[in-house]
């Protein structure tokens, strides 16, 4: 893909010094060209299993002790001390490596098997519950960063360092858009719930061009911002004003061929076809009584986590490539037991059903469905633990996440970790540390779950490149490997 960029380049340079008529040939095929880029005519490196990535990001670092990770030792231990040769001297948060004791906290919440699969969840997911064979959970989920922005920075854009372009971006990029009047890469953000700030950047396309970023959708009357027209501004004149506008850009890319100003004309466009059809994605008045049954009530509210996984199935059904949810406040350092079965009460449910929705229409088999977060949290209690209340520190070495449908082995649990929940672990239960290898079996690293899911689109993470400075850049940097484990 990167090839074709530069043999594009090369020839808008040589026809820019032909005659003016070759030129004029020129541009109008390359503006043809990279039009049908955008509608989705750049191809995958193989057949892909998946067509789009609905990717439902918990903010704050869930954890996997109280949701997917059932050690019931910790119960059994509730109160001792952290053993030394569990812990292996690795760093801790300075809001807990102070502490005089680091006391293991067993979870507050009961969990049982579920479906065929046997897997073991919390009481608190009694939807996903439901979903058990549908589902893949990864247990050995492992991350380099320990706070919260680098973290989540990482698992967007595969660099702990703000300004590389977003998963989302990559995939738009190397995929383009299968629908003209929609974006390819679409944002749905759980309004109000404070906890750790989300930056536009985490969307952003980096030193992409910037059509690739992420559109974000709010709720309200102007679901994307600034565009509807001002008041006394008719579609018509709207028409008139882009097409000289339009004009004006295409004789400056013509001096200057910069592609972003191809990419200033196509958001342009994109924008005008969008003041239809945004309305008509978001509006879900349309829905039948049985889908807000099956996704909850609050799926009938503008912007809450259920109505953002309902409007996230609408955006699939209409080729939207890469919808991204984001929902705070899993950020539990006190009061967890109450405050995790409040957010998971938020999440459950919605979740759930969009799983449950995309199968039933037949799309489940070709969309990726991602739940998680940034890292994990620690098996012991941050600051004060008591009979009935504790908190979890940030821990990065090992957590859990699931994956469903476009080509993930359904009804799998893959990975584990030591009986502690503190660190990766082998076949035989043994702690491992996989970040002294490139790939350790049985670990999944950041850049190996990116990779898994480029691969899942067709996209080979290895050949998904782009120039920049001198430098060829990619998603997983120097590193990643597909996971074929994990693949059905």
């Amino acid at each position: 893909m990167e090839l074709l960029n530069l043999l594009a380049v090369t020839r808008r340079h040589f026809l820019s010094r032909a005659t003016l008529g070759l030129g004029a040939l020129g541009l109008a095929e390359l503006s043809a060209g990279e039009a049908a880029a955008q509608e989705g005519a750049a191809a995958p490196h193989f057949a892909p299993k998946a067509k789009r990535v609905i990717y439902l990001f918990q903010s704050g670092g869930p954890a996997a002790q109280d949701l997917f990770d059932y050690k019931p030792l910790l119960n059994e231990r509730h109160g001792e001390g952290l053993p030394d040769e569990v812990r292996r001297g690795q760093r801790l948060t300075a809001m807990s490596a102070n502490q005089a004791v680091w006391p293991l906290a067993g979870s507050a919440f009961r969990f049982a098997q579920h479906g065929k699969s046997g897997a073991w969840l919390s009481e608190i997911l009694p939807h996903t519950a439901r979903i058990a064979d549908e589902i893949c959970i990864i247990r050995s989920m492992w991350t380099e960063a320990i706070n919260h922005d680098p973290a989540i920075t990482f698992f967007q854009t595969g660099a702990q360092i703000a300004g590389r372009p977003s998963l989302g971006s990559w995939v738009s990029y190397g995929l383009g858009s299968p629908n003209r009047n929609l974006p390819a890469f679409v944002v749905l953000v759980t309004p109000g719930k404070g906890d750790q700030p989300l930056y536009s950047r985490l969307w952003g396309s980096g030193f992409l061009e910037s059509r690739f970023q992420g559109v974000q959708f709010r709720s309200g009357k102007e679901p994307v911002l600034y565009l509807t027209n001002p008041e006394g501004v008719t579609p018509g004149s709207r028409r008139a004003l882009l097409d000289t506008v339009k004009a004006l850009n295409e004789a400056q890319y013509a001096r200057e061929l910069d592609p972003e100003i191809s990419s200033r004309i196509a958001q342009y466009e994109l924008a005008y076809r969008m003041q239809t059809s945004v309305p008509e994605v978001t509006d879900l008045t349309g829905e039948a009584d049985s889908t807000f049954a099956l996704y909850g009530e609050e799926a009938r509210k503008p912007g809450t986590f259920a109505a953002n996984c309902l409007l996230a199935r609408r955006l699939a059904e209409r080729g939207v490539r890469f919808i991204q949810l984001y929902h705070q406040g899993w950020d539990h350092h006190g009061n967890l037991p109450s405050a995790m079965r409040a957010t998971a009460r938020e999440v459950d449910r919605a979740s759930a059903a969009l799983v449950w929705d995309l199968k039933q229409r037949g799309m489940l088999e070709d969309t990726v469905v991602v739940w998680g977060g940034e890292f994990g949290r620690t098996s012991y209690c941050q600051g004060k633990m008591t009979k009935d209340n504790y908190g979890r520190d940030h821990h990065p070495r090992c957590f859990s996440l699931w994956a469903a449908g476009g080509g993930i082995k359904p009804g799998t649990t893959y990975g584990q970790t030591d009986a502690y929940g503190y660190n990766v672990a082998d076949a035989a239960g043994n702690a491992i540390d996989p970040s002294k290898d490139e790939f350790t079996p049985g670990a999944v690293h950041v850049h190996d779950f990116q990779a898994t899911l480029l691969h899942l689109l067709g996209l080979d993470h290895e050949r998904l490149t782009y120039s920049f400075q001198g430098r060829r850049y990619r998603l997983t940097d120097v590193h990643g490997h597909v996971v074929k484990d994990l693949l059905a």
